[in-house]
């Protein structure tokens, strides 16, 4: 069927995130560095990611594509929490699309779902980004600890890249570990799996100027020898700042390097 749709231009997308907070539909992904339609069947067409675009990169056609699906996109959206239902509901009574918010009202139902338009719930930051959405993992079975007390891997002071000296000894002949701040709160074994004979920045893409990460991490790529730089960042869409700040760093030095990316759940394992 003919539809309006988003269509995503790859050319002009920096892969910053900003659209996905405003898609709680679940249809756009960052992938490879740049935000994706991950399926025709979630994207309602209404367009409510076009102006969170800083790049101009993302607008509404009207093409063929497969019919837009409100039962799987609760299917996927219910997965997520009250406050991503939320978002989805508000969304579509906004734009008055009557029969999709019944669809999606009667899917709540149906699985015994509360509606989260009808009480009271605990909002999100003002931002709306998932990754400031509250999530209480408490209760959640703890495995794999020996009790033994781990010695710290960290080789160097400090450790934030807007501290860090460019020219600091540490950076000369090291394999270079870039983290978000995040990240060795969620991921236990932080210190051996990464932080171990490595030298270490840290920063919060979603906080901190990206632009800034990125100007300053060339400067140290240019200025030192780095033998090999890894990423480890959290799955939350606007971590994924980071690792674009790093690849056009890694470019405008003009080096090859080597470069691996982690990612890590906020359950803190590591994604596949």
């Amino acid at each position: 069927m003919k539809r309006k749709i988003i269509e995503v231009d790859e050319d002009k997308c920096n892969g910053c995130g900003a659209c996905i907070p405003d898609c709680p539909e679940g249809a756009l992904q960052i992938i490879d560095g740049k935000v994706r339609l991950v399926s025709e069947l979630y994207c309602d067409g209404l367009g409510a990611c076009v102006g969170s675009c800083p790049q101009d990169a993302i607008r509404v056609v009207e093409k063929e594509a497969k019919p837009y699906d409100e039962v799987k996109v609760m299917e996927r959206t219910a997965k997520q929490g009250s406050n991503v239902i939320k978002a989805h509901l508000e969304h579509l009574k906004e734009h008055g699309e009557k029969r999709y918010f019944s669809q999606a009202v009667g899917y709540l139902k149906k699985k015994g779902i509360a509606n989260p338009l009808e009480e009271k719930v605990e909002e999100p930051l003002p931002c709306g980004c998932p990754g400031s959405q509250v999530r209480d993992m408490r209760g959640k079975k703890r495995t794999g600890y020996s009790g033994i007390e781990q010695e710290s891997a960290l080789g160097q002071w400090p450790v934030q890249l807007k501290l860090v000296p460019v020219n600091a000894p540490y950076f000369h002949n090291a394999d270079l570990l870039i983290a978000a701040d995040c990240v060795p709160f969620a991921y236990a074994s932080f210190h051996s799996k990464f932080l171990k004979d490595k030298a270490v920045v840290i920063g919060c893409p979603k906080l901190d100027d990206v632009g800034f990460y990125k100007e300053k991490l060339e400067e140290i790529i240019k200025s030192n020898k780095i033998k090999s730089i890894s990423i480890v960042h959290m799955e939350v869409p606007c971590c994924y700042g980071l690792q674009n700040a790093v690849e056009e760093a890694i470019k405008g030095s003009g080096k090859k390097l080597p470069l691996k990316e982690y990612v890590i759940r906020i359950d803190g394992s590591i994604q596949e």
